[in-house]
Order: structure tokens, then sequence, then C-alpha cells
């Protein structure tokens, strides 16, 4: 992985809404077979940074490289097929079922008469078994409950079959158990698929655990990226979140664990 060109690239990327700047300057890349955690308080602007970089909303400055190419001239079916994205769970229209809602997924790669084949069903079929939803198949998506939601949008991306995947706090409505079960998969798929995965996450212990380097945002700006360990100290993250945290190593995995300051 260390000499892998990256699978995405982002460089000095600035976004706008309207004059108030929400992205600014940010640049930093994910190689193939990684995962990279984008943390930072709320209002960072994690969530819209990962929208800019899938082309969803326009950037002012700088740019995106997905797979060697500008997302800036991609057509939506070409980044479609490079860059995948499991937004937060949100409410969904009625009258979808779960397989259909991860069909969604093979949209850009359907013939002008928008017919899906068997292998677009064959891959919703292997997404829902890798996320565990294929027991949820024939369910209507609104009657699910937002872990349930979040696990499906996880196997729509999957379903899209891209080498760069983009995740804005997929743990947030999730258990303890569906927490680890998801970070878990997205690990195994990051390896055997040699995937470019950038994650966005709240819990910083998450990041520490599940991710190869951490991208800290603060006020739209990129404040410090490398390895948990440089970035996940106490002085830096003090700093970030205007708390005070302490930080320890964790006593089996041996990565920082993060703790709130003691009661006073």
């Amino acid at each position: 992985m260390e000499n892998s060109s990256p699978a995405l690239s982002v460089d000095k990327l600035e976004v706008y809404y309207g004059a108030r700047r929400v992205v600014h300057q940010v640049s930093l890349s994910v190689r193939p077979g990684e995962v990279i955690a984008l943390i930072g308080p709320n209002g960072a602007g994690k969530t819209t940074l990962l929208k800019a970089v899938s082309g969803v909303i326009p950037h002012q400055a700088g740019q995106v490289i997905a797979q060697g190419h500008s997302i800036d001239r991609l057509s939506p079916a070409e980044r479609a097929r490079s860059i995948a994205v499991v937004p937060q769970a949100h409410l969904f229209p009625e009258g979808y079922t779960v397989r259909q809602t991860v069909l969604l997924g093979r949209t850009a790669y359907l013939g002008w008469l928008g017919q899906t084949t068997p292998h677009d069903r064959e891959r919703a079929l292997w997404a829902m078994q890798r996320t565990g939803t294929l027991e949820l198949s024939e369910r209507m998506i609104h009657e699910l409950s937002g872990g349930e939601q979040q696990r499906v949008l996880l196997a729509r991306a999957l379903a899209q079959d891209t080498p760069i995947l983009l995740l804005d706090e997929p743990t947030t409505h999730l258990d303890l158990r569906y927490q680890s079960g998801l970070l878990n998969l997205v690990r195994e798929l990051c390896a055997e698929r040699r995937l470019a995965i950038l994650i966005a996450l709240h819990d910083l212990n998450l990041a520490g655990l599940y991710t190869d380097r951490v991208a800290l945002l603060v006020a739209g700006e990129l404040r410090a990226f490398g390895l948990p360990h440089e970035v996940l100290t106490a002085s830096i993250l003090n700093e970030a979140y205007q708390t005070p945290l302490n930080v320890t190593t964790h006593p089996f995995y041996g990565t920082p664990l993060i703790l709130p300051d003691g009661k006073k």
C-alpha cells in the first residue's frame, strides 16, 4: 500500500455556501487498500467535504482526482462508477423495497432502456448478503429502523462496484454490535477489493481502532493528517474540540484510547 498511487486525491479544495467559506485549502489522498477517518467537531465541514469530493456539490477552487481523472470532467454516470457514497440515514420515499433500493446502486451501469440484467441483480444480492440485509429484501425501506436503513445504504453503495467509497458517519444510528460489524466489514472489503475508503466518524475511538490514517478537520481546515497515534493526541484533540480529553493506549489493541476528563 505504501507504494500505491492514490485512488483519490484532494488538492487545495475550497467550498463556499454563498459568501461563507466551509472548506478551505484541504489536501489529502487515499490509496487503494486504505481506510482514512475524517474527524472533527460538529460544523467542521466533514459532510460538505464528502459531498464536494463525490461531486454532489460544486467546489470553487482546487481539484478532486478519482482514478487519475478530475471529477469535473466526468459525467454523472462516470463519477458513479468511480465513487460510491454512504450518506447518513435519512427518510426514504415510500414505495421502495430494500431490494429495489439496493438495485439503485446499479443505475450507472444500466442501458438506455434502464433494465437490470442478471449481473446487476447478482451484485445487489451479493451486497445484501455482505451487509446482513438479505432477510430484509422484501421489506419497505421506510418501515426500517435507522440502523437497518444505514446498512441498506451501505449495500446500495457496494452494489455500485466502485474503487472509491465515501461514508458519512455510518455508525451514528447503530448499536455497539452493528457498529463493530459494519466497520469490520468495511475493513474486510477494503482489503479484499483494494478499495480506497474515506469515512467520517464521530467516535474518535472507532477512528483509532479501525482506520489506517486520520484527517482532522476544524472550521473547514485540515489541522492534522497522519497515523492514528500521531493525530489522536491530547494536545491536538483538546485544541480541536475545545474540551479536556485524556488519551491513553488501549490495553488490548494498542490504539489510542480517548476518554473525557473526569467529573469535576
